[in-house]
């Protein structure tokens, strides 16, 4: 089995550890929400920051840590895939789920249990 980076277990445990302390989330339906490499990738990426990141600066570090490329060797049409992806089917799961905030205004994206 392959070993999980630290930074990447600890985005997964604290996701988890705010879902499953959510009354409205049970551990299952954290775990389905979790089952999605770009769900988790999206995750990893926010957490990682500090502060509230764009969803296109988002849409490019998740894919190159999907492609493990650098953002000049990945097509503009790949990562325009990604941010559509990301916006209209991972982060309102995760928004939904009040693991992120999404500032749709100045299309900012934060941690959701600050």
């Amino acid at each position: 089995m392959t070993e999980l980076p630290n930074d990447r277990v600890d985005a997964v445990v604290a996701a988890i550890d705010r879902l499953d302390g959510d009354a409205r989330l049970d551990l299952d339906e954290a775990l389905t929400l979790l089952a999605d490499r770009r769900r988790r990738l999206l995750l990893e990426v926010v957490v990682s920051h500090d502060e509230a990141l764009t969803l296109p600066d988002v849409a490019e570090e998740v894919a190159e840590r999907e492609t493990g490329c650098q953002l000049a060797d990945i097509s503009a049409e790949r990562i325009k895939r990604v941010y559509i992806s990301l916006y209209h089917d991972h982060l309102p799961r995760l928004v939904d789920a009040d693991v992120l905030e999404y500032d749709q205004e100045r299309d900012l994206v934060a941690p959701g249990y600050r």
